[in-house]
């Protein structure tokens, strides 16, 4: 008949069991008594779950099993919003399309920690509830050209609104809108306005360069009628200018012969060839010149 033997444990099988527990627990504490926290991180440094410190980037060390050490990102991080829909202040519909720039100063990440656990966390309760109601509000004080026309501006004044309406361990660095969309019938009705007024336009530069050309021809045309005008008065001023001179000469002649008879019988003298005349008339007379004088 066989019988079992209960009366105690197979020796050799704690004596591998107790050393692997103690190797363990050696690993344990050994690996659990440091920490390191990268540069653009600050980690909260907990004591059975109770904030006791901030832990600065580099190295440090911890009570291994007790301590822990959370770590809170403290660069640069961008929340996108694809579709938030608002009404501009002519009840035009409008999706826009934002992205909000923030980060977590490196003094605040125990409130962080504290009131929300992580980052992700903080811009649910946060971020994502202010940012709809901030972008519907600024774009309802714009009409839909204006808010195209001025999108720095309504940039600029969603930021402040933004920044304004949340209260918490966040700085809000900038709000970047992305991208406005209209309706369709709405995009129509301004591509068609808008050529409307560049037809406009067209029609108004052409007019106005008829019109210049119009004082182009009319300049030119008065220029040539005083050009014409000028020449005729210069002619006219030199017809009577020789005129005049003509007139004084005859004058000063007459004058001259009046003054002196014997100047005439000496022009008749000097203008005969010395011969009398071939035919005579019945008594005719010889022309002879009057020598007693």
């Amino acid at each position: 008949m066989l019988k079992a033997d209960f009366s105690s444990p197979n020796p050799i099988s704690l004596g591998k069991i107790i050393p692997a527990i103690v190797i363990l627990f050696l690993i344990t504490v050994l690996y659990g008594s440091w920490y390191t926290v990268d540069q653009g991180e600050r980690g909260v440094h907990l004591r059975n779950g109770k904030i006791i410190g901030t832990a600065a980037p580099g190295l440090g060390f911890k009570i291994p099993l007790i301590d822990s050490v959370v770590k809170i990102s403290t660069q640069t991080h961008t929340a996108s919003y694809q579709e938030l829909q608002a009404y501009s202040r002519d009840q035009q519909p409008a999706t826009i399309r934002a992205s909000v720039t923030f980060s977590v100063p490196a003094d605040r990440v125990e409130e962080v920690y504290e009131n929300f656990k992580s980052i992700d966390s903080m811009i649910a309760r946060l971020v994502d509830r202010q940012v709809p109601t901030q972008v519907e509000n600024i774009f309802g004080k714009y009409t839909a050209i204006s808010v195209v026309q001025e999108r720095i501006k309504f940039g600029i004044d969603v930021t402040d609104a933004i920044t304004k309406s949340i209260n918490g361990p966040i700085v809000i660095n900038s709000v970047q809108i992305e991208n406005i969309d209209f309706s369709a019938a709405y995009e129509k009705s301004v591509e068609d306005r808008m050529r409307a007024e560049v037809e406009v336009q067209t029609q108004k530069q052409n007019l106005e360069k008829e019109r210049v050309s119009a004082q182009i021809a009319v300049t030119k045309a008065q220029a040539e009628a005083d050009s014409q005008l000028a020449r005729s008065k210069a002619e006219a001023e030199s017809i009577r200018i020789k005129g005049d001179a003509e007139a004084s000469a005859i004058k000063s002649r007459a004058e001259a012969l009046a003054q002196n008879q014997n100047l005439i019988e000496l022009t008749k003298a000097e203008k005969w060839d010395g011969q009398l005349p071939k035919t005579m008339l019945p008594n005719g007379t010889l022309p002879f010149f009057n020598t007693n004088k």
